[in-house]
Order: C-alpha cells, then structure tokens, then sequence
C-alpha cells in the first residue's frame, strides 16, 4: 500500500495523506512526481520501456521516475526511482534540479544526473520497466515525434535537452 502526502500548489506537505488509487485529489491538491534522466558523458540519454501490464503508459518508452512516497522529499524519491527501476545508485549529490512542473493533480520535478553504464548492465525492475536503452537527442525527438516515446510536451523538451547539453558541457566529476 503506497501512501503519498498531499501538497498545495508551492509544493508544502499539506499533513493530509492518501493511498495511492484510492482517491481523486481535490483543485488545488497535488501529489510529488520525479522524473530522472540520466546523461551519458557523451551526450545520449537514457530512455526505458515501461512494463506492458502497467496501468499508466503500458509499453510506452518513457522518462525513469514514479511518485514520491509520504515523507520523501523529491531528491530522495528520485535517487529511491533511479535505484529502483534501473539499478543505478546515484547519490543525492550527483542529481541536479533541473524544475518543476504543475500539471493536473500533480507536482513533476525533473531531475538530472550524468552516469555512464551499458544498457545490458542496468538491473531492471521487471514490475515497471521492460527494456532501456541509450539514445541520441535527434533520435528521441524523431521517437516523441512518431509516438515511440510518451509526449510530455515541448516545454517539458526543450527544458530537458537543454539542461542535457549544459551538463555534458560542463566540468567532468570526479
């Protein structure tokens, strides 16, 4: 049973909580959404295949992330997805914000963080995630144009691949 804090529309915990499913949220509630794209050092994107039997989005390739479980900060609920999903054990000091968004009764932060792995070392979760893959930005835009991949909008986009190329241009980490 996943129970997740409701927020207002600047992102506070209202102290009320809900169990995911279970009801619909009021005008004005929210619940917290990450999305996490992971930048190869050469500058491709990390995409995954949501499982088929998914209720939301089945089979569509997609950005990695989920909802925020009640007392988890974004950060945390972003690391938490990452490791989750795909394997990945990033630290909360290799993501970076890159915004949020408000959509209907939800919150999305997108987060990002730069990880180098070959696709068929990631560890899925196979509840959630079918396949992975690395893929240029041209060819993502070329799979949202086409319906191969969930069309988030072009705002959603043009912010992402633009904090993508920032963070392959900017120093290396050690």
């Amino acid at each position: 049973m996943e129970r997740w804090d409701i927020r207002n529309e600047k992102g506070d915990v209202t102290g009320k909580t809900v169990v995911r499913g279970n009801v619909r949220l009021a005008p004005g509630e929210y619940h917290l959404v990450v999305h996490i794209w992971v930048v190869g050092s050469d500058g491709r994107l990390l995409i995954q295949r949501r499982a088929r039997d998914k209720e939301l989005m089945p089979g569509e390739w997609a950005a990695t992330g989920g909802s925020a479980v009640a007392g988890e900060d974004s950060v945390r609920a972003a690391t938490r997805e990452l490791r989750e999903e795909l394997g990945i054990a990033a630290g909360e000091k290799d993501m970076r914000f890159i915004r949020r968004l408000t959509r209907k009764n939800s919150l999305v932060d997108i987060w990002m963080t730069q990880f180098d792995i070959p696709a068929d070392q990631l560890i899925l979760q196979p509840s959630e995630v079918s396949d992975a893959k690395w893929i240029w930005p041209m060819d993502l835009l070329r799979l949202v144009r086409e319906g191969g991949f969930h069309n988030y909008g072009r705002d959603y986009f043009d912010t992402v691949l633009g904090a993508a190329g920032k963070i392959v241009k900017g120093p290396s980490r050690s």
